[in-house]
């Protein structure tokens, strides 16, 4: 079982929608996506809920974490949502940055518009990685 983190600072936005897609649209029996932050937040942003919503995936239940060695213990690759510095890092595992912008407090268009840029990433790397379902 391959295991994907999707890390950012608060993990209540970037890494958990891609998280969740990456879990509605990979086969279960060969990945699997967990998401992380180094700083968590108390949950996960509204607009993010609303707009992930709108495509079939409740978030209402998610909470954001911290990414700790136990979380990372057995992951493959971590990846990151474009927070720089900030950033979290876990030696030894597979890494890739995605530039997103941070939805926390956008306008629902800017937040669709987030969203289905981290929905096209996932569905591109479960491809190059042959883990779709």
């Amino acid at each position: 079982m391959n295991t994907v983190i999707f890390a950012c600072v608060h993990n209540a936005g970037r890494s958990q929608m891609a998280a969740a897609f990456f879990n509605a649209l990979a086969d279960p029996v060969r990945a699997r996506a967990v998401s992380a932050g180094t700083q968590p937040g108390e949950r996960v942003h509204p607009e993010v809920q609303a707009a992930m919503a709108e495509v079939g995936l409740d978030l209402s239940a998610a909470r954001p974490q911290r990414l700790t060695e136990e979380l990372a213990q057995g992951a493959q690759w971590l990846i990151t949502m474009g927070c720089g510095e900030a950033c979290p890092h876990v030696p030894g595992l597979k890494r890739g940055d995605w530039p997103l912008e941070d939805p926390k407090g956008q306008p629902m268009q800017r937040v669709r518009q987030i969203r289905d840029d981290v929905r096209a990433r996932v569905v591109a790397l479960l491809e190059r990685e042959d883990w779709a379902r």
